[in-house]
């Protein structure tokens, strides 16, 4: 008797189940409806409903794989899914062979298509995923169809996530602004604060929009709610923007502090006016590129690790170029800023017309691994790059790097010494000229760092150092000829008020009140912000 009771239990459980597993005939055949306001409702409710099978009548539907079978009257009876060569029922799953004549696809317009995905997305939020609950909460901030909002309101209450649940409530706010109810209006209003979407901003601004005497939005309640949401979203992302803003000062910083840091130690501990430092910064790109060729070429499987090789390349290319140059041509050119400038500049133009010649003169790409990929999105759709992050931390590890090398080595000790008093310092031992040539090398290889991370941010091309040299020189000159500290906060204060001038004054014109500000700082302290102490300063 127990066994008969527990099978009946059993066929009963499974006979629910398969009925619950059918979506209502009568609504998927609405989806053939000539109304759109009745294919609109039908696909609100089946995705409400939440059978499993209106995923793929609703992904049918949308890749015009839904056929819709008539009687003799012109009367829709059957709704066929078309998948994998075989055609199935929508309601039941079986398949049916042959296939009637009178078998029509549906096409669908903009707005069903829009109806679809909020659709998709409702029936999604199930999901045990969160990346796929986020971005059905995502696809449903647009939707415009009534008939998902308690299914919508459903959803919300019982998730869990924070985020996605914002998201939800959000979206449950924008169907409630449609609302006949002006209380239930109000109180939509006040959830969408919450938002800040482009699209939530819009509908908020239409409901304050008059014309003539009269508003959009008729109730003074429901208008003042509204604008006391509008004002609040603005008041955020005017916040967001201004962190946005500061990150890209330093991010900009950053990159000028590659790029000026080798410069320091050249023209500042050396006094070498080297105009074929951006050429050095464009090596060091070039160096990138090649050693990228040579990962996708050999070692595919870990391409993403190219970046971590190419850094030591970079160095010691651009450390050897530099030392070459040092020992052959600059050397003789101590003491002589004239000279060096116009020298070095014609080495400029040597090592472009060579790149040029090697690689091509169109800019070449390297492509970011994948763990540089992406961003942090922020609200009003501001998004900090994962690799301008990775950009900031890294210029400060060469930097941190570089202040060890020059205050903690025996190295930096001879280049503090020759830099101070280069006659003291050969009369106690120091071998001058060698010195010379390893300082000029490290200057150069820092530049070639400079030059991996600018290739992670834009193209390279045999022009790209022309781009930072300028700034390079303005970023030594402003911090203090020979300072570490003051090449730092001359980099990240220099990049920072470029950004906050841009928004309003653009680009060009940013970069010109920049270099006039310098001008009129340098004329009332020649030395920059820190001075450089020393016998060679007091003599």
């Amino acid at each position: 008797m127990l066994r008969r009771l527990l099978l009946l239990a059993t066929l009963l459980l499974v006979t629910l189940g398969s009925a619950r597993a059918a979506p209502d005939a009568a609504l998927v055949l609405k989806l053939a409806d000539e109304d759109s306001d009745a294919r609109v409702e039908a696909i609100g409710k089946l995705a409400e409903a939440g059978d499993p099978r209106t995923v793929a009548i609703f992904e049918a539907l949308a890749n015009d794989a839904l056929y819709s079978v008539t009687d003799a009257d012109g009367k829709v009876v059957r709704l066929l899914v078309s998948a994998d060569d075989k055609y199935t029922d929508a309601v039941t799953g079986e398949v049916v062979s042959p296939v009637p004549d009178n078998a029509e696809g549906l096409s669908i317009n903009n707005r069903l298509r829009g109806e679809l995905d909020a659709g998709l997305a409702l029936l999604r939020l199930g999901s045990a995923d969160r990346a796929t609950r986020v971005a059905a909460a995502r696809a449903l901030q647009g939707s415009e169809n009534l008939a998902i909002l308690p299914a919508l309101q459903k959803a919300a209450e019982t998730e869990k996530d924070e985020e996605i649940k914002a998201l939800l409530v959000t979206a449950e706010a924008a169907l409630e602004i449609k609302s006949d109810d002006p209380a239930v209006r109000a109180a939509a209003a006040k959830k969408l604060a919450a938002g800040d979407s482009t699209e939530i901003r819009q509908l908020l601004a239409g409901l304050l929009e008059k014309s003539g005497d009269s508003y959009a939005e008729p109730d003074a309640t429901v208008r003042a709610a509204a604008q006391a949401a509008l004002d609040d979203i603005n008041g955020r992302l005017k916040k967001y923007e201004m962190l946005a803003n500061l990150f890209s000062g330093i991010s900009l910083g950053s990159i000028l502090l590659l790029a000026a840091l080798g410069l320091a130690i050249t023209y500042g501990l050396m006094g070498i006016i080297n105009m074929a430092h951006g050429e050095l910064l464009m090596i060091g790109a070039y160096s990138t590129y090649v050693v990228q060729g040579l990962f996708r070429k050999y070692a595919p499987g870990a391409f993403d690790w190219y970046v971590v090789a190419a850094l030591p390349v970079a160095f010691l290319v651009t450390a050897a170029v530099g030392m070459v140059l040092e020992r052959t041509i600059i050397r003789w050119l101590y003491g002589r800023p004239l000279e060096t400038l116009l020298t070095t500049w014609g080495i400029s133009l040597l090592l472009i017309q060579a790149c040029r010649t090697i690689f091509g003169a169109q800019n070449v790409e390297v492509e970011n691994p994948s763990w540089m990929s992406g961003g942090i999105a922020l609200a009003g759709g501001i998004v900090i790059p994962f690799n301008r992050i990775i950009i900031v931390l890294f210029s400060f590890a060469v930097l941190f790097a570089v202040y060890l090398l020059i205050a903690r080595t025996r190295l930096g000790l001879f280049v503090r010494a020759v830099t101070q008093n280069r006659k003291m310092a050969s009369c106690c031992g120091v071998p001058t000229h060698r010195i010379d040539m390893l300082t000029f090398g490290l200057g150069a290889g820092v530049a070639g760092l400079g030059g991996v991370a600018l290739s992670q941010i834009g193209n390279v091309g045999p022009d790209l150092g022309r781009s930072y040299i300028v700034d390079s020189f303005m970023v030594v000159v402003f911090g203090g000829v020979g300072q570490l500290a003051g090449t730092v906060i001359a980099a990240l204060g220099l990049g920072s008020l470029s950004k906050f001038l841009e928004p309003w004054s653009g680009a060009v014109l940013a970069k010109i009140m920049v270099l006039v500000f310098i001008i009129l700082f340098i004329q009332k302290r020649p030395q920059g912000l820190f001075a450089v102490k020393g016998r060679s300063v007091e003599a």
